[in-house]
């Protein structure tokens, strides 16, 4: 029965992957795979190479995509993503800080510079990227880590019925491979004797299908031997469909609040703490009643008070005493009841808490229990036909398949970047090689002669040679070159026009690219340049880009926290201001255990798996920042006294800023000690003025000399001190100043020398 429906399970994969195969999907993948090729310079078909070679005219390109794209990719890969966490109360404030360092972490050994580089790669070219948020299993000794990946777009498949851009309300996504026999047994080796028994070769249908939907995109010879493969034993190995499959299904759980009682050993010692207190407490409280008969006994002896009120009030003194101390005692008693129960709240699977009902030691210890339905990602794998590998419920709420489309259709087939430009591509590689071909027709004339004219192989040797003569025989008409027709005007227009076009569809105009001849003439002008050739990538950052990173980030939080539970150290470096490259290592422990007396583990500091918190994009950590123009911007602020000349020099490329900010630290800090010498200076001054004051008014003139004298010297040494200090800060002052001036001079010459070349670069091409 069970192997009835695990062969279900595994056919089911199937089924709902010929569901997402549709012609939609075919031609989606078509077009997206053409615009690839566009983009790699595969740029003509078979036909139509072949029909400009028996044509006799040029198969060249001339790319003008692959510079726009790669340019687009490097705005917006410029720099990592960053994302912060915020706590949802204030004891999750100082572990959400830490998430922060921890996606540093899992990005750093994930190599997630080059991951996000391929997915905006495909996002631009394909129409779509994909991320993965996965765990690594064999990764740190086998505790696990969790790494962002990239998938292959064509390997995705979503439900066609999605209309969320990031995918949410897909009822399922499925992930299929085409591998290898052997390789599918190597990854998972619990499962080869299922593997080796697998049949049907399903990548002969997955390209047999989308052969007939993309013929213009894949031509035959290209999947005519994926079929089989060779094995480690020289062998064939056929190739299986590897399916994985991702689902969102609601799932019961229980909120449980479970009474837990300390052990024996706890309870005995909190009683005998608590009983030594209270004799405590009744010792002194019987001090304080003898006290208070002394005082009475010497109030009635001294006749302020009569004997019946002696005894009424020692009587009502022993009785507050009686009362304060069972009033002690009960609270110190509750005290220590509550100190050895606890309320514990622990989240459970519908049969987890069926287990925990019918356990009657655990259900007497249950407070409380609240249902509720949560969305779980549920993983189904198979391999082949039929062949059911595993099933498992993710830690997760979201997909951990996380899409950058480029330009969103409200369907999971989006356009890519390069699809708008391949018409204009193919009309100035046209015009090229029309233009090229005349020029070739005008420089390698064509003859028209009478048969026997002329002796044709020394015409064919010399007919092009620069001063030749020619012979041809008498009683013939001389032979008359065929001219071609001039080249028409238009394709040179068409040409520049469509380099325009090209540039007005993408919105990167040449001068982004790095073409000096296009660059402006001002340093302001560049920037300017960058700042609105921009603005159409900030767009697509700013409504699509940066709200998929998010959405990863959110699945990250949910896939780490249920991953690191244990006691975890995070070594992660940290790069200084102003500096891309080096830094600081610094460390991160989270799941910290926190023992009691007997060694028992009664919690974690910074208790990473239950802490609340939610994440969100740094917005614009992936754009690039001009240098230049932050530089500009802190010297402005500087001179406006916003920031002072650390701040401004930390952003700066002076050689050796290190040093010249401590020293200019230590400047500060030695200037701040002037000052507080000065003030004490002036007090003492002040000083010397009051206590003259307070001399010549008492007549004292001995004890007014005397104090000026020991005051003078005090001033002595004090104005001493603070010439050496002086001195030292002059010349810490005069050797910083010298630094930062050099640095700042190379900084203005590389500028001006810069902008100098530009301008006589323009001067040349004009």
């Amino acid at each position: 029965m069970a192997r009835n429906t695990q062969k279900k399970k595994a056919q089911r994969n199937k089924q709902l992957w010929e569901r997402a195969a549709t012609g939609n999907r075919g031609k989606w993948q078509g077009r997206s795979q053409k615009g690839h090729e566009f983009y790699l310079d595969e740029q003509l078909t078979k036909d139509e190479r072949e029909s400009l070679e028996e044509s006799g005219m040029p198969t060249f390109t001339i790319n003008r995509i692959t510079p726009i794209i790669e340019i687009m990719k490097y705005f917006v890969t410029a720099n990592n993503p960053r994302w912060k966490a915020v706590g949802a109360t204030g004891d999750d404030t100082d572990v959400a800080q830490i998430h922060s360092d921890i996606a540093d972490y899992c990005w750093y050994i994930s190599n997630g510079k080059s991951v996000y580089s391929q997915v905006i790669n495909d996002s631009l070219t394909r129409g779509i990227g994909y991320f993965l948020i996965d765990i690594d299993k064999d990764a740190d000794l086998g505790k696990g880590e969790v790494k962002f990946r990239n998938i292959y777009p064509y390997d995705v498949h979503v439900d066609p019925m999605s209309r969320d851009f990031l995918f949410r309300d897909a009822s399922f996504i499925l992930v299929k491979k085409d591998i290898t026999r052997t390789q599918l047994q190597n990854m998972f080796p619990e499962f080869k004797v299922k593997i080796g028994k697998a049949g049907g070769n399903t990548s002969t249908v997955d390209y047999s299908l989308i052969d007939k939907t993309t013929a213009t995109a894949i031509q035959p010879e290209d999947v005519s031997n994926l079929g089989m493969a060779v094995g480690v034993d020289g062998e064939d190995d056929d190739i299986l469909g590897y399916f994985e499959v991702y689902e969102k299904r609601k799932f019961a759980f229980y909120n449980v609040f479970i009474r837990e009682e300390a052990p024996p050993e706890v309870v005995k010692q909190v009683m005998e703490e608590v009983k030594t207190t209270i004799e405590e407490l009744k010792a002194e409280m019987m001090v304080q009643l003898q006290e208070k008969q002394m005082q009475v006994q010497q109030a009635l002896q001294s006749g302020e008070i009569i004997e019946s009120r002696a005894q009424l009030e020692m009587q009502k003194a022993q009785q507050q005493m009686e009362e304060a101390l069972v009033a002690k005692e009960q609270e110190l008693m509750s005290q220590a009841q509550e100190s050895l129960v606890r309320i514990n709240q622990m989240v459970v699977s519908d049969k987890e808490f069926k287990i925990m009902s019918e356990n009657k030691e655990l259900s007497k210890n249950i407070v409380n229990a609240v249902k509720f339905f949560e969305n779980k990602v549920v993983l189904t794998c198979s391999v082949g036909d039929d062949v059911f590998l595993y099933e498992r419920m993710l830690p997760i709420s979201e997909y951990p398949i996380v899409p950058i489309p480029y330009m969103y259709t409200g369907t999971p087939y989006p356009l890519s970047a390069v699809m708008p430009l391949i018409g204009k591509q193919q009309e100035i590689n046209k015009s090229h090689q029309i233009m090229l071909h005349n020029a070739n027709l005008a420089s390698n004339l064509r003859w028209m002669y009478e048969e026997g004219s002329v002796p044709e192989e020394e015409w064919e040797q010399y007919s092009s040679a620069p001063g030749a003569l020619l012979k041809y025989r008498q009683g013939f008409a001389p032979p008359t070159p065929v001219l071609p027709a001039p080249i028409n005007n238009a394709f040179f227009s068409i040409v520049q026009e469509g380099k325009s076009d090209a540039e007005y569809i993408s919105g990167v105009p040449s001068a982004m690219m790095g073409f000096t001849q296009e660059q402006p003439e001002t340093y302001r002008g560049l920037l300017a340049n960058d700042e609105f050739g921009t603005r159409r990538l900030k767009s697509w950052m700013s409504s699509i880009v940066e709200p998929c990173l998010e959405h990863l980030g959110r699945v990250f939080q949910q896939m780490s926290q249920k991953h690191y539970t244990i006691d975890k150290v995070f070594r992660i470096v940290q790069p200084e201001a102003g500096q891309k490259e080096g830094g600081e290592e610094k460390e991160q422990r989270i799941n910290i255990p926190i023992y009691n007396d007997y060694g028992k583990e009664i919690g974690k500091w910074l208790d990473y798996n239950s802490a609340s918190f939610d994440v969100r994009i740094v917005a614009g950590t992936t754009m690039p920042i001009n240098r230049w123009a932050l530089i500009e911007e802190y010297f402005r602020w500087f001179q406006a006294g916003l920031i002072d000349d650390i701040a401004m020099i930390a952003e700066t490329d002076i050689r050796g800023k290190k040093q010249i900010i401590e020293r200019k630290s230590l400047y500060a800090q030695l200037q701040g000690q002037v000052q507080q010498m000065e003030e004490s200076l002036k007090d003492r001054e002040g000083t010397i003025e009051t206590l003259e004051r307070q001399l010549v008014q008492a007549g004292i003139k001995m004890k007014i000399g005397q104090a000026e004298t020991e005051i003078r010297k005090d001033v002595v040494e004090t104005e001493a001190q603070q010439k050496v200090v002086r001195e030292a800060l002059k010349q810490e002052f005069d050797t910083a100043k010298k630094d930062m001036r050099r640095g700042v001079e190379t900084v203005v010459d590389k500028a001006q020398l810069s902008a100098e070349k530009a301008v006589d670069k323009k001067a040349e091409n004009a």
